[in-house]
């Protein structure tokens, strides 16, 4: 039996649905991990349908950050297919120590960093060497977005590895400790990016305060 199907619609409403109903949801994660790790087991035992629960719980988060981290919905839709792939694939390399959530969002952001080097490496094979690349700040992909374009669009000016710092910690309420795991950096590395991605959010919007609770740590 094959891996099983994403299940989102197509339409756009449900990506504004999805990017809205995302956000700081620590404690309902937490209660999950033990439901998680029964259902490992279970897939890991054999059991195909525990995959497709296991899915199903956390699709939708999972999508968020990739459309948050690639910034177009067809390109979050493979990059979300491919972890579910990755994980589907090698489930039996999860280990313990962390929660499900943790390494599964470890895989969506090591998955995102691969699409977004093909697509860099596509955009710098296709275009003549006396042609510079397009601002990626300036495309009408980030119309399509309606929730807070302004946020999208700076966050699009961030690297890597800033946005997925500050997509987990600011975006997705991920602790700085949650986000260390996941990032498999030092937590002092996280503060550093977070500080650093705020500081260049606060840059681009004009009137975009950040935050101060977790201040620059260059360790």
């Amino acid at each position: 039996m094959g891996p099983p199907s994403l299940r989102f619609a197509s339409s756009r409403e449900e990506e504004l649905r999805l990017l809205a109903s995302s956000g700081p949801e620590s404690g309902s994660m937490t209660l999950r991990s033990t439901e998680d790790l029964e259902l490992i087991r279970r897939y890991l035992d054999g059991d195909v349908s525990a995959f497709d629960e296991l899915m199903r719980a956390h699709e939708d988060r999972v999508f968020a950050v990739c459309l948050r981290m690639m910034r177009d919905r067809d390109a979050a839709l493979d990059a979300t297919q491919d972890v579910f792939l990755a994980v589907f694939r090698k489930a039996d390399r999860y280990k313990e120590q962390a929660a499900f959530s943790t390494w599964l969002y470890r895989v969506a952001v090591n998955t995102c960093y691969d699409h977004l080097r093909r697509q860099q490496r596509k955009r710098t094979e296709s275009l003549p060497e006396y042609l510079d690349p397009a601002d990626p700040r300036s495309g009408d992909e980030f119309r399509s977005v309606e929730l807070r374009p302004d946020i999208q669009t700076a966050l699009a000016g961030l690297t890597p590895e800033f946005r997925s710092a500050v997509v987990l910690v600011d975006l997705e309420g991920m602790s700085l400790e949650g986000a260390a795991d996941t990032l498999e950096i030092p937590i002092g590395t996280v503060k550093s990016r977070v500080f650093r991605a705020r500081r260049q959010l606060a840059k681009d919007l004009g009137n975009f305060a950040p935050g101060s609770e977790h201040p620059s740590d260059e360790s």
